[in-house]
């Protein structure tokens, strides 16, 4: 039986208009401290973001959820916070925040492998 890991993730939401508390899931944060694990996956659905709020900024949206890839990948382009340790990367990046790309509160879980965890938790609540 292979060895299990701890892993946290949040999901990854947009709310167009916070005040609504209406929002669309388009990605998932998944963290492993064992394995040294922090990625996330983004698909963000154009159309329906669309038909939820048709004057939203798309292009604002998109550079927002890639500043996240950056902050995971934690090289310089994900700027100050990017080159922090992981688990502070993490932990700011599912800090409770009122903008408009927002994350879900943190779930723990066990895996024992993160990246086929990561495509699961996505398959299961953004696709």
């Amino acid at each position: 039986m292979p060895a299990m890991h701890l892993f946290e993730y949040a999901v990854l939401r947009v709310v167009p208009r916070v005040e609504r508390e209406e929002f669309l899931n388009v990605g998932v944060v998944v963290y492993c401290r064992s394995l040294g694990f922090l990625q996330t996956r983004i698909e963000l659905p154009i159309a329906r973001l669309l038909a939820v709020a048709p004057d939203i900024d798309v292009e604002e949206i998109n550079a927002r959820l890639q500043a996240f890839e950056r902050i995971c990948q934690g090289r310089a382009t994900g700027g100050t916070i990017g080159q922090l340790a992981i688990a502070e990367r993490f932990r700011w990046l599912t800090a409770t925040r009122s903008t408009v790309v927002q994350t879900s509160p943190v779930h723990p879980g066990r895996c024992a492998d993160a990246g086929e965890t990561l495509a699961r938790l996505f398959a299961q609540l953004v696709e």
